[in-house]
């Protein structure tokens, strides 16, 4: 489903000048000097699942009005398919990956996305109804992972940083844990549905997207992602979008005080600016 971000149109109006400019036989030039037609920037296609980049693009609305820039913003429910709408053209950019995940697509599909940069951290934790903390994970404990390969990667990676694992470098599966002294047997699952697993394993990992909307939140993690972590979100597009007005226009609203100040009171620290 498509929810559209718009300005009113004066394309119909800066004809009808065009035509009266003409008539009384003003010139071109006269024209651009005087701004008649000034249409801005344009309409930006940009995809991104609804919480939290969805909330932050229609955040963006008067801001990026202010710049010229009309922001179209295309919803999508899951990961799997806003980065074919980019590579085909339905859409000119999108907000809801990291450049791992970016960099996997394009080496499946033979596909060249490129990062404007980096955006924000969406927080990623371990939740859990029978733990409060991950270090009291016992011997043989059951923890639901994503099954896509960036955020199981990044999954394994969270765990390493608190020593529960060992990991060689790149994991992407738990085939690539060196060393796992607790015996804790993985199950990978799709990532939309790791909420409802929570009470059905010791702990699972979920991202902010479905965290949310599913009622979690930081201060129910039993281990929270660091705000240094290496998964930060990244405006993404094609490399011939990656300089044009509309994209840079947009990256720098994201990246923003306005938006960073928004991000924090929203979200409470799960949604991390880039740069702080």
């Amino acid at each position: 489903m498509t929810t559209t971000l718009r300005r009113a149109a004066l394309t119909a109006t800066a004809a009808a000048t065009a035509l009266v400019l003409a008539a009384c036989g003003s010139d071109s030039s006269t024209d651009a000097e005087s701004g008649s037609g000034e249409e801005g920037l344009g309409t930006l296609r940009v995809g991104a699942l609804q919480t939290p980049a969805g909330d932050m693009l229609e955040f963006l609305e008067p801001a990026a009005a202010e710049a010229g820039l009309e922001i179209e913003f295309v919803a999508f429910t899951d990961y799997n398919t806003p980065n074919q709408a980019l590579a085909d053209g339905s859409i000119e950019a999108n907000l809801f990956q990291n450049a791992t995940f970016m960099e996997t697509f394009n080496t499946e599909t033979g596909n060249e996305l490129v990062s404007v940069g980096e955006a924000y951290l969406p927080s990623s934790a371990f939740y859990s109804e029978s733990l409060t903390d991950i270090a009291d994970l016992p011997d043989g404990a059951t923890v639901a992972i994503p099954n896509d390969p960036t955020n199981e990667g990044r999954a394994l990676w969270l765990l390493s940083t608190e020593g529960i694992i060992e990991i060689a470098d790149g994991a992407t599966t738990p085939a690539d844990i060196t060393s796992n002294p607790r015996n804790l047997e993985f199950v990978e699952i799709e990532n939309a549905t790791l909420p409802q697993a929570v009470p059905d394993v010791d702990t699972a990992f979920v991202t902010i997207t479905f965290a949310l909307p599913a009622g979690l939140t930081g201060d129910d993690a039993i281990l929270l992602e660091p705000s240094d972590s290496p998964y930060f979100n990244v405006l993404a597009t094609t490399p011939d979008l990656a300089e044009d007005e509309r994209v840079t226009a947009l990256y720098d609203l994201l990246v923003s005080e306005e938006m960073a100040e928004y991000q924090l009171e929203t979200w409470g620290g799960l949604v991390v600016p880039a740069g702080q």
